[in-house]
């Protein structure tokens, strides 16, 4: 997913913290259609950061590649085939 642009990530499982592999991402809260504003989210020098919108804590684990997280199912593809059939 990092060759194709910005890491997204949400927060289904319901979790306290997401350990991420990337520091510039961005948080949707919950799978379409219940999702909040895409938002893009920077650390910075930071290692962690908390989501606006879903209170979500995301630390940076610079073990994980950019588009994985921990736990796993917190990583957020869009289903092309649903965009293209639009």
């Amino acid at each position: 997913m990092a060759d194709k642009g910005t890491p997204h990530f949400h927060n289904d499982p319901g979790v306290s913290t997401i350990h991420i592999g990337a520091k510039e991402f961005m948080c949707i809260g919950a799978t379409p259609p219940l999702d909040h504003p895409h938002i893009f989210l920077d650390m910075g020098s930071d290692d962690e950061i908390i989501c606006s919108y879903c209170s979500t804590l995301y630390k940076y684990d610079p073990s994980l590649k950019s588009n994985e997280a921990r736990p796993a199912e917190c990583v957020w593809e869009e289903d092309l085939t649903e965009t293209t059939a639009r």
